[in-house]
């Protein structure tokens, strides 16, 4: 493959059904539509986990979180393991960031990028230190925030973000050409359509007055009772805010508007690819760190397996990457580091240094790597850890303190169905269980886990002192104070 320039778009919670592409009736997503018609889109994109900072972690070493050990949102990046930001900039390219990273960010720490542009680091260099508390979990608060702020308006995440797609813009219009040498890496990622769930009002109200679907299974008697999501929905309580469906379309209507402000950026930042004439050298990858439940269920934000959480939008455009192609191939953000590694003619590191993902040029060109796609949690109201393995149709879910699940995607797209109960699927689970435990030990990882979370907490004063520090309901912008309940 001939080394391009690339331009690697993240967002920040995208349900990866909410787009115009995959099908979603009513959002609307042109800019990422319109990628995806002149490249490539993987139906079965994955996180390594569904929550912020261990999910970007993984996404810039592209290792697995229980290999690098960055567990949760008070366990952020601080560049020890080295990523694909540091081995392109130690091959001589030009690495650049602007916008949410989500690292540590503390004096001295580097993240392997030749610059960071307002950078989003977790609060303080220590993020949020009442996620480290992982027995008789106390209820967060806040929890009416999901609700409250659902509606037309301006937040300072909307402000980033316009600064953002600005800051990108300048940069590929003023920068850019300075850097011929070698292939430049431009890696822009915004913060919508994270929560709070107020929406620019064009957008909001271009939603708010459509006829929304309830989510699916949200009426309480058709809920799904499992014991690992009952004790996220009583930790973090913010279907109980939800006092109507008027408020939930509202909610609805508001992470709409985000997901078409987002696009909107990308489109403004696309644009300034082709009027600064790059568009022919350089290759585009847009994702997002995780999904967004978005009242599936009953269930809001992340920290789930479903789809809508632990699934990933995952597109590629540009040189050498097929037109209109859809590849169903099992992938995950792990992938992510050798393609883009890869893009740039940037070596892999090799030998015990070797990075498991595959290449997603290769899974586009038919390739099938031989491994399960795995996403794991050790974070917010999980009282033990959680893996799940996505191996062909099934999607097998591990729970440390809790019963299995099972689903059949092809059968069962929407995961309407747990099958893990059903004596006919019992060899499924056995070989799911059999293929995890072929990665890792769940019981030991979660010891480990529990191990690092508990020195962590100690360090903070312990648990008295992590209930009185507060909820950090969402990292601020730079520039802005953060909110603690």
């Amino acid at each position: 493959m001939t080394p391009k320039n690339l331009l690697v778009l993240m967002s920040d919670e995208h349900n990866p059904k909410f787009l115009g592409a995959a099908g979603h009736p009513f959002v609307e997503t042109p800019n990422l539509d319109a990628l995806a018609a002149r490249g490539t889109r993987f139906t079965s994109a994955y996180t390594p986990c569904p929550i912020c900072v261990p999910a970007r972690a993984s996404f810039a070493t592209g290792r697995y979180v229980h290999d690098i050990g960055y567990w949760d949102n008070a366990d952020a990046y601080d560049g020890a393991v080295p990523s694909w930001h540091h081995r392109l900039r130690q091959a001589g390219h030009r690495v650049v960031a602007i916008g949410k990273l989500h690292f540590r960010g503390r004096p001295g720490d580097d993240h392997g990028f030749s610059e960071e542009i307002v950078p989003m680091h977790v609060v303080d260099g220590i993020g949020d230190v009442k996620g480290l508390v992982r027995e008789d979990i106390p209820k967060r608060k806040g929890g009416d925030k999901m609700a409250k702020r659902a509606g037309p308006g301006e937040s300072t995440y909307s402000v980033y973000d316009r600064d953002i797609a600005a800051r990108a813009q300048i940069w590929l219009h003023e920068e850019a050409p300075k850097w011929r040498e070698r292939p430049w890496v431009l890696f822009v990622s915004f913060v919508s359509p994270h929560f709070p769930l107020t929406a620019p009002p064009r957008w909001f109200y271009r939603y708010r007055q459509q006829d929304l679907p309830m989510p699916k299974l949200y009426a309480r008697e058709s809920r799904p009772r499992h014991p690992f999501h009952e004790i996220y929905e009583h930790t973090v309580d913010y279907d109980a805010h939800f006092h109507s469906d008027t408020d939930v379309k509202r909610a609805i209507a508001g992470y709409a508007g985000l997901v078409s402000a987002m696009d909107e950026n990308v489109g403004l930042v696309l644009g300034a690819l082709a009027s600064a004439g790059l568009a022919s050298d350089t290759r585009v990858i847009y994702t997002s760190d995780h999904g967004d439940n978005l009242g599936a269920r009953g269930l809001w934000g992340k920290s789930t397996f479903y789809e809508e959480s632990a699934g990933v939008p995952l597109l590629m455009a540009g040189p050498d990457i097929a037109a209109g192609r859809v590849v169903d191939t099992p992938v995950s953000l792990i992938d992510c580091a050798p393609t883009i590694l890869e893009a740039a003619g940037a070596p892999l590191p090799r030998g015990r240094d070797a990075l498991p993902g595959a290449s997603l040029f290769e899974v586009a060109n038919g390739a099938s790597p031989e491994r399960p796609v795995l996403s794991e949690y050790h974070a917010t109201a999980s009282i033990a850890g959680a893996f799940m393995l996505r191996f062909g149709r099934w999607k097998y879910c591990h729970y440390v303190a809790h019963p299995p699940q099972l689903f059949d995607l092809e059968a069962d797209p929407e995961e309407r169905h747990d099958r893990a109960g059903e004596a006919r699927h019992r060899g499924v689970l056995v070989e799911g269980e059999r293929r995890l435990r072929a990665i890792l030990d769940p019981d030991a990882v979660d010891a480990r886990a529990k191990r690092r979370q508990a020195e962590l907490l100690a360090s903070y004063g312990g648990r008295e002192a992590a209930l009185a520090r507060g909820d950090l309901g969402f990292s601020p912008a730079p520039g802005t104070a953060a909110e603690i309940n």
